[in-house]
């Protein structure tokens, strides 16, 4: 499970262009459908938001209100809490429940992903919101490549390009987790780490025999 980031980043002719890995409206809706329809009278648990490799989690108490069910939500419109979503809706939060749920599907299938699903595991309410891994990995690449430039890319083999790749999408590694990433022994990660600070593409932080030492983006990429 990972840190909460719903969008991923490119290069543009030069420009940072901000990809979303999930929708705006789809997880911002999810998140205050389960702030305002939630069932409060359920005390000691928490709204959760869980993001994976593949998908994003938001789960509630309390199963869905009244006369919604599973088939019909995209069409049944009620409020637990017509205060809070009295409240809400003045400050622009919040739709109508089907409203919204029906723009997530929407939106989700315009962007070709799949269809959002709903659950109700216990007393709870679960939105499973999927990402394309396969095009997100596209982007991750992409990415990588415009950093590095392709000429500069072309020069390193496949277990320094997924070092790069590692390290560009994810900000700062260490070495036993570049090891375990790309399979490789502790000498061979350790050898491609080297070539890499050679070219400038990559430095590090801590000294040659820190445990803790990592390696983040060079003055290469970063000027």
């Amino acid at each position: 499970m990972r840190e909460l980031h719903c969008h991923t980043f490119h290069e543009v002719d030069n420009s940072r262009v901000k990809v979303p890995e999930y929708l705006d409206f789809a997880w911002l809706e999810g998140i205050v459908n389960a702030v305002t329809h939630r069932e409060y009278a359920m005390s000691g648990n928490f709204i959760k938001v869980s993001m994976y490799d593949d998908r994003l989690e938001i789960e509630s108490s309390g199963r869905l209100p009244n006369l919604v069910t599973l088939q019909n939500i995209k069409e049944t419109r009620y409020s637990r809490n017509p205060r809070i979503s009295s409240v809400m809706t003045e400050f622009g939060w919040v739709r109508e429940l089907n409203e919204g749920v029906n723009r997530i599907y929407n939106d989700m299938a315009e962007f070709f992903l799949d269809a959002p699903v709903y659950s109700e595991p216990g007393e709870s309410l679960r939105l499973v919101l999927k990402n394309n891994i396969v095009m997100r990995r596209m982007r991750q690449e992409l990415y990588v490549v415009n950093n590095v430039g392709i000429s500069m890319w072309k020069q390193l083999d496949d277990i320094e390009q997924a070092i790069m790749a590692y390290i560009l999408n994810r900000g700062t590694a260490g070495r036993a987790q570049l090891a375990a990433y790309v399979g490789k022994s502790d000498n061979t990660v350790r050898t491609r780490l080297n070539a890499l600070m050679d070219k400038n593409l990559i430095k590090a932080n801590g000294g040659t025999y820190d445990p803790n030492r990592t390696y983040e983006a060079g003055a290469l990429l970063t000027d």
